[in-house]
């Protein structure tokens, strides 16, 4: 308080008036900055312009990645996916998506926690940020084009929180649009990272892949189950969860437009089914949060399905049996909740009408948060215990992930409806 305050000035022989004492000799010390950092910026605006005169190509490149502004064209060779009923995994494409985006994209560079196999985060043939190594020099583990500091992959080591603050560190001083990698289980690792990187508005992208239980026999330890609940509950934070591999291009257009918060996506170790398109509604629905992949013929359903990620391949083929019985249902992919919750309510009413009560929502992790989407009178198909080692088969089917059970979990919940009706 006051009174110690004061004593410690007397004690330190230090002068007790006024409260905050600043010296003149310190005062004029201080002063000296601004005329040295009028020179020193000066001194760089000149070495900047004469770069700009002697490399102009490169000069205009590097301000337009400091103001970070994507380039023309940077998505002109993002794939089409073509329809598949065996797909292939949502960490697959996304790895498809990121090596067509990085030749026209600059700014992008980052890389994994000693994962880039199995995340699919490699960016081929654009090197490795490292040292030149000596002739004859070990280069196990390179992702092509050589180690050098031009390099746009970056090793991270397994140190998950060290590489959420190297990203960070990469946004924040701007000219870089970063991304680091590990599967959804680790992110625990560096979350106070991430909560950083939310708080301070940074442009990050991290992906996350072996979203869910189906990771399969890697059992309990890389099985995330209440991770999605816990980031989604981040302020300022997006977190993606797409259900095919159009879906999770649509998802890295949104993660690489969106400049004043980090994006995770949420991506599958397993195959998905690749929509057909033509049959359900466009993947940029993506962009909405939320909306209706696929309706009852009026446009008037009596039940809604909704699913994120793999499980909305689940409600798809579950609904085809559900129309096949009578039912009018219709099929929500809800991919992210903040971008959703982003809309005007009225949007938000159009894919979930409040006259609908029967509601089923399918995820494989912790219900919590769902509730706000399945109201009072719907029902939760999720997981409520830690996983298991075992096929991943086997793991949807003994967690009741399938397409039997939601649609006996769907009867069940309209039936429950229409009594109340």
């Amino acid at each position: 308080g006051v009174d110690d305050v004061r004593k410690t000035k007397q004690a330190l022989g230090w002068p007790t008036e006024p409260d905050f004492l600043i010296p003149e000799a310190a005062l004029a010390h201080f002063r000296e900055a601004v005329t040295r950092g009028a020179q020193h910026e000066a001194a760089w605006n000149a070495s900047l312009s004469a770069y700009a005169k002697a490399f102009p190509d490169l000069a205009e490149e590097l301000q337009h990645r400091l103001r970070d502004a994507l380039p023309p064209g940077w998505d002109a060779d993002i794939p089409v996916f073509e329809a598949d009923a065996k797909g292939l995994a949502t960490r697959d494409a996304s790895g498809k998506v990121m090596n067509a985006i990085a030749p026209r994209l600059p700014a992008l560079s980052g890389g994994s926690a000693d994962l880039d196999p199995s995340t699919k985060t490699a960016l081929k043939g654009l090197g490795d940020f490292n040292p030149t190594p000596a002739n004859n020099t070990d280069e196990q583990g390179s992702d092509g084009g050589g180690w050098n500091y031009v390099g746009r992959n970056l090793h991270f080591g397994v140190r998950e929180h060290a590489m959420g603050a190297i990203v960070n560190g990469l946004a924040a001083h701007g000219g870089f649009i970063p991304y680091g990698s590990t599967f959804l289980i680790f992110s625990d690792y560096m979350r106070p990272s991430i909560r950083l990187a939310a708080l301070m508005g940074l442009h990050v992208v991290y992906v996350f892949t072996h979203d869910s239980i189906a990771v399969g026999e890697d059992g309990p330890t890389h099985q995330p189950v209440e991770q999605l609940v816990s980031l989604r509950a981040i302020p300022n934070l997006i977190v993606i969860r797409p259900g095919d591999a159009n879906e999770t291009a649509v998802a890295w257009r949104v993660a690489l437009e969106t400049r004043d918060r980090p994006v995770i996506l949420a991506l599958t170790r397993q195959d998905v089914p690749t929509l057909d398109r033509s049959r359900y509604a466009a993947a940029d629905g993506l962009r909405r949060g939320a909306y209706v992949l696929s309706d009852a013929p009026n446009g008037e359903p009596e039940l809604i399905l909704l699913a994120s990620g793999s499980e909305v391949g689940l409600i798809v083929a579950a609904a085809e049996q559900l129309q096949a019985q009578g039912i009018a249902v219709r099929c929500v992919s809800m991919p992210s909740w903040e971008l959703f919750e982003a809309l005007p309510q009225a949007e938000r009413d159009a894919v979930l009408p409040p006259t609908v009560g029967a509601r089923l929502a399918v995820e494989l992790g912790v219900a919590q948060g769902w509730e706000r989407y399945i109201g009072a009178r719907g029902d939760m198909l999720s997981v409520a215990r830690f996983g298991a080692s075992a096929p991943t088969a086997v793991m949807l089917r003994e967690y009741g992930f399938t397409v039997d059970n939601v649609c006996a979990r769907a009867r069940a919940l309209l039936a429950a409806a229409r009594e109340i009706q």
